[in-house]
């Protein structure tokens, strides 16, 4: 146990010298705005509300991940907009990251494809607790830790960060596809605590979908048809890459999903399982209430023995309001959320 601590200790100090990448979410299709700010208003109703929890290698430490937005459709507009917080908490030593960005997606089109064009600019903060970290003198070669030992190294003179931060997203829905792209962190921002430069890398992300009715001669109500829905999801930031190969079947509001996520070189990291409810409140109105679970099971070098792997949990939300007419600018073309 005390090896698992000294090794999360270390990937901390070794994170925060290093260009910090940015935490992925196992359930991008219930994080929206996060994969791409492009999707900002891109659904059936007027107001849409997305949260999500991630808890990440529960056996090694604490490295816990917030994804939480609210978006609404502004059909006069042909987009919407829309505000995002995040927050993660990474290790004993409270290494906190704070977020909050506000999205504007603009979309042009028809019946045959929509094409919407996103916008991010937001705050971000990092902090840390230098007082939690243990360094090499706080160490004995024999026993490991010194219970109630201090350092002599000497703290960097601040421990809050704040900078402002961008992002750019691009996607297209066309009949029973649809893909998208989004580029983060434009300003490549300095997050530094010393005063020596540390920016922020962008981040790259390519998402793919496809909508495959299962029974296309099945005229009834779409909420009671079956559809499998495969996807690709890549991310690149700096050095480090990932792609998500999986595909989700659902059936009356209830969809279950695998994926299996690789690292940069294509070596194995994770076996990913979903299940999402969509819990229809006004059916007519198209009002529904999603609960989502998911759990990753590390396939990599590290082993899942060592992480007890990683759990997600999500909501979402959405409703139309009496207050608003029933005109839809893109009326009768499949939105990107339909996708999920």
């Amino acid at each position: 146990m005390k090896r698992r601590f000294l090794l999360l200790f270390s990937l901390l100090v070794t994170g925060i010298a290093a260009n910090a990448q940015d935490n992925i979410y196992s359930q991008f299709f219930n994080a929206p705005i996060a994969l791409n700010p492009a999707l900002t208003g891109q659904f059936d109703g007027d107001l849409r509300v997305n949260m999500i929890y991630r808890n990440q290698w529960s056996a090694v430490g604490k490295l816990n991940y917030l994804n939480a937005s609210i978006d609404y459709n502004l059909p006069q507009f042909g987009g919407g907009i829309g505000l995002m917080v995040n927050r993660s908490n990474e290790g004993t030593a409270y290494f906190i990251r704070n977020s909050m960005a506000a999205t504007y997606a603009y979309s042009i089109g028809g019946d045959s494809y929509v094409l919407s064009f996103g916008l991010q600019a937001g705050i971000a903060n990092r902090q840390i607790d230098y007082g939690k970290l243990i360094f090499s003198d706080q160490i004995d070669p024999t026993t490991g830790y010194i219970p109630g030992s201090t350092s002599s190294a000497e703290a960097p003179a601040f421990n809050n960060k704040y900078y402002f931060d961008s992002g750019v997203g691009i996607n297209l829905v066309m009949g029973s596809f649809m893909g998208g792209a989004a580029l983060q962190h434009l300003n490549k921002p300095d997050q530094s605590f010393t005063g020596t430069p540390s920016p922020l890398p962008m981040r790259g992300s390519l998402h793919l979908s496809y909508k495959l009715d299962v029974d296309p001669y099945n005229t009834g109500d779409e909420a009671d048809k079956s559809y499998i829905i495969p996807s690709v999801v890549m991310y690149k930031q700096a050095d480090a890459s990932t792609m998500s190969v999986g595909a989700q079947y659902k059936r009356r509001g209830v969809s279950a999903g695998l994926w299996y996520r690789t690292d940069g070189q294509g070596s194995p990291n994770a076996v990913v399982v979903s299940l999402i409810f969509d819990l229809f409140l006004h059916k007519d109105t198209g009002e529904k209430f999603r609960f989502g679970l998911s759990h990753d099971a590390s396939v990599s070098k590290i082993g899942y023995s060592n992480t007890s792997g990683t759990s997600e949990g999500s909501i979402g939300y959405e409703t139309t309001l009496p207050s608003r007419s029933s005109y839809n600018k893109f009326e009768g073309t499949t939105r990107c959320y339909n996708f999920y």
